[in-house]
């Protein structure tokens, strides 16, 4: 399915705000990616099902691959010019929950659409690759855990990824593949914990580090392991300094100090929130820290996801309907002196592109400048302790590691 029809290169998909002239050298292009997901798509995952059901899911699963597989060659052949500006894209797709294979296939149609355009900069939601089990509970109760959540918990743990592995490697070269810097958010596994974080890939199909939400939000916190300090990064990159934060984190004051602390241009913020307040935080965060905001959501509907009494929506007065929407997107793009450049948008699956004049970071930082001129560090300071806090350390590792060195 092509977000975007073909003939529509060079339009943007949502009207967008003129920033004003300035020069080329110093604009970058933001897309935006809302699109649906699929479930279910690992040997584990698979292991418990009987051979009838395994064969039709593999003869479905095999269909939907091929499809994938046209339309990322549909997009591959769409010509397009050689950009004259720098160009950011952003995503807001559905993720695709518990399924690599697929979710990489359909990462590479979204990314080569937006390439197609021009973009540098891809962007994607919050969970893209492992998913986001909205409205599960996993069987959690204060003082006793379901056997069926358990088991929804084996099946998510097997769909997570390894960072680093053979799907960072994969989602790298997308990266270079394309030419583009990618910012993916993704379920790392990390043994028998998981963590929701965002994967930085360059042009050239390196791998650049991540970034692990620092503190989840209510029940994500039974499913998900706290980041530390050590990975708050924020890359110097030849389209500006990049960095993120993860959905409500964005409301954490200190934490968006680190990544101003940092130098940050372009803060990407992945999410699940679709609600209308989201856009309020999304524009102070781009007035405080005068920066670029690129949010970039999932859009969801309740067949995206396992049908009851598999997956229930836990929380909701009754079952939502198969098309009813359970995420609606709002993603956008922000410039640095609050004006809404793309977006929201919370019709559907869409590209949501902006082009960015970089010389409006140093307009708006005139006005105000949260660590520059307008800090006082004399009353008023953060100490970030970026050090990695690991559980067990083994002082004759440290001694070995000192010798080699």
């Amino acid at each position: 399915m092509a977000l975007v029809p073909s003939s529509a290169v060079g339009s943007p998909l949502i009207a967008e705000v003129d920033m004003g002239g300035s020069d080329p050298s110093s604009t970058v292009r933001a897309t935006v990616v809302q699109a649906s997901t699929v479930f279910y798509d690992t040997p584990a995952t698979l292991g418990n099902f009987d051979v009838a059901s395994r064969d039709s899911f593999w003869s479905s699963r095999f269909l939907i691959s091929c499809l994938l597989l046209l339309a990322a060659y549909e997009a591959l052949c769409i010509s397009s010019c050689t950009p004259r500006v720098q160009i950011v894209a952003m995503l807001e797709p559905q993720s695709l929950l518990l399924m690599f294979p697929f979710a990489s296939y359909k990462a590479e149609r979204l990314i080569a659409e937006a390439a197609s355009y021009g973009s540098q900069l891809v962007v994607f939601p919050e969970a893209f690759i492992g998913g986001y089990p909205r409205g599960s509970t996993f069987g959690v109760t204060i003082g006793s855990r379901s056997a069926k959540g358990k088991e929804e918990f084996r099946k998510y743990h097997a769909a997570a990824i390894d960072v680093p592995g053979p799907e960072v490697d994969r989602l790298a070269a997308l990266a270079g593949k394309y030419k583009i810097f990618l910012v993916m958010g993704v379920i790392e596994r990390a043994g028998y914990t998981l963590y929701c974080t965002v994967l930085f890939f360059d042009p050239q199909g390196q791998y650049l580090g991540k970034h692990r939400k620092l503190m989840p939000t209510a029940l994500e916190r039974i499913i998900w392991g706290f980041g530390d300090g050590s990975t708050i990064p924020v890359f110097e990159t030849p389209i500006g300094k990049i960095g993120a934060l993860i959905c409500w984190e964005n409301r954490m004051p200190l934490l968006r100090t680190a990544l101003y602390g940092k130098g940050v241009e372009i803060y990407c913020a992945p999410t699940a929130d679709a609600r209308d307040v989201w856009q309020a935080s999304m524009v102070h965060i781009a007035l405080e820290g005068g920066c670029f905001v690129l949010s970039a959501n999932q859009f969801c509907r309740r067949k995206d996801y396992p049908p009851p009494p598999d997956y229930v929506f836990a929380g909701a007065e009754e079952e939502p309907s198969m098309d009813s929407v359970v995420c609606a997107g709002g993603s956008v793009i922000i410039s640095p002196s609050g004006a809404v450049l793309a977006g929201p948008n919370y019709e559907g699956e869409a590209l949501i592109s902006a082009d960015l004049d970089l010389g409006e970071i140093v307009r708006a930082k005139f006005d105000f400048d949260v660590v520059g001129h307008y800090s006082r560090p004399e009353v008023l300071s953060l100490t970030v302790k970026d050090d990695p806090q690991n559980p067990v350390s083994f002082t004759s590792a440290e001694k070995t590691e000192s010798i080699q060195k």
